[in-house]
């Protein structure tokens, strides 16, 4: 149905129609008596093979919806009610802007891709707080913040400050964008100097609350593997709970989209299927270098449940969609969590075959076995106690 007649109808609009019509849509169905529970009972997937704990907090499943799509927090329920585990979002600025003039999506159908300089528009935090005030239904929702555009890079610190405190009460996690802006020099953001000016104030604020909220931070692939080990070493000097990786790209190398067409859309990040490798490839030396012990969210280029698997491979305790949702549909997060089931069973699946076939094909000869969990589900103690200083460093 989606690729058939929805899909070619969003396509026939621009991107950001499409995004405000789509969200729209499940704004209306979340005032109709019902609609929550008839998205959930359509594309929601329950299954222990699913669950994980992650800094603290029980997911029902790893699949999240990457900042940027509900930029306000207004329709996180019926995003979550659509199969996902968490919906992050953002990027939330302490006022609010229009970003760049118009258009600034585009899509990149022969690459799977979409080319993005929409410069962080979002309606500010007071409208933020006004639908994350809203019952969330345990709906597990981070919240991505960010500098105004307007705000001089040594002021930085005060609006992610100003953010943090007003939605802590809101958010069950934070993610710290530095690479959040079009215009911004990540060669200046992404210094061991700047991020620490922006993060203490925001672990000292923490210290003196009774709810702990986990402080992720949200870095660029265009980053050489030389300054991702120093922004890992980051997370193992300080109390930062865990790394997002990665934002999208600047690179327009290996695309099939022509030249011509690139030139006429201009600069922009890159997301979407281009993206993949560098995006595993980030996670994969993060989780090495931090020797498996902190929180790594996977995000960029997952198409599809291969791309997804891989990513959890590589080190992700959760993952992201967003552009992957964009080209496959709603469907898509349950064929992920199908075959993330699939993958977990197959283990105990051949075990009990192959004890079968020792039994002379008697099957009531094995004794059952619990299904494991697939990727890095809890072993039953929680992320606090495994990782060193208990989250407190």
């Amino acid at each position: 149905m989606y690729r058939r007649v929805i899909k070619p109808v969003l396509f026939s609009l621009t991107i950001e129609q499409a995004h405000h019509a789509v969200l729209l849509l499940l704004r209306i169905i979340g005032l109709i008596p019902g609609g929550r529970w008839l998205l959930r009972k359509c594309y929601a997937v329950e299954h222990p093979a699913l669950e994980r704990e992650v800094f603290g907090i029980r997911f029902a499943n790893p699949i999240g919806l990457a900042a940027g799509f509900d930029h306000n927090g207004e329709a996180f329920r019926e995003l979550a009610a659509l199969g996902f585990g968490f919906v992050e979002v953002g990027t939330v600025t302490p006022r609010p802007q229009a970003g760049n003039p118009r258009p600034r999506v585009f899509r990149l159908p022969k690459d799977n891709a979409i080319i993005n300089r929409i410069g962080l528009a979002n309606r500010g935090l007071e409208t933020t707080i006004r639908h994350l005030r809203r019952p969330h239904d345990g709906v597990i929702v981070g919240c991505n913040i960010g500098k105004n555009t307007s705000t001089p890079a040594e002021n930085a610190p005060a609006d992610y400050l100003k953010l943090f405190r007003s939605l802590y009460q809101y958010a069950d996690y934070f993610t710290v964008n530095i690479s959040c802006d079009n215009a911004c020099r990540e060669g200046a953001t992404h210094t061991r100097e700047h991020i620490l000016q922006i993060l203490n104030p925001l672990f000292d604020f923490r210290r003196g609350q009774n709810q702990f909220r986990p402080i992720m931070l949200k870095i660029s692939p265009d980053m050489s593997d030389e300054v991702i080990d120093q922004i890992t070493d980051v997370l193992l000097e300080t109390p930062l709970d865990g790394i997002v990786a990665t934002n999208g790209t600047h690179s327009r190398g290996g695309l099939h989209t022509s030249r011509t067409t690139l030139e006429k859309i201009g600069s922009g990040r890159l997301s979407g299927a281009p993206l993949t490798h560098r995006a595993v490839e980030i996670v994969r030396r993060v989780h090495t270098r931090s020797g498996g012990t902190y929180p790594i969210i996977g995000v960029g280029g997952l198409m599809s449940a291969g791309d997804v698997r891989a990513m959890l491979d590589a080190g992700a305790d959760l993952v992201q969609l967003y552009t992957g949702y964009v080209y496959n549909g709603p469907g898509m997060v349950k064929a992920v969590c199908r075959e993330l089931i699939a993958a977990a069973e197959k283990p105990a699946a051949m075990r009990a075959a192959g004890e079968s076939v020792q039994n002379g094909g008697n099957p009531e000869a094995s004794a059952p076995e619990a299904v494991g969990t697939a990727g890095k589900a809890s072993d039953g103690e929680s992320e606090e106690e495994r990782r060193p200083g208990s989250g407190q460093k």
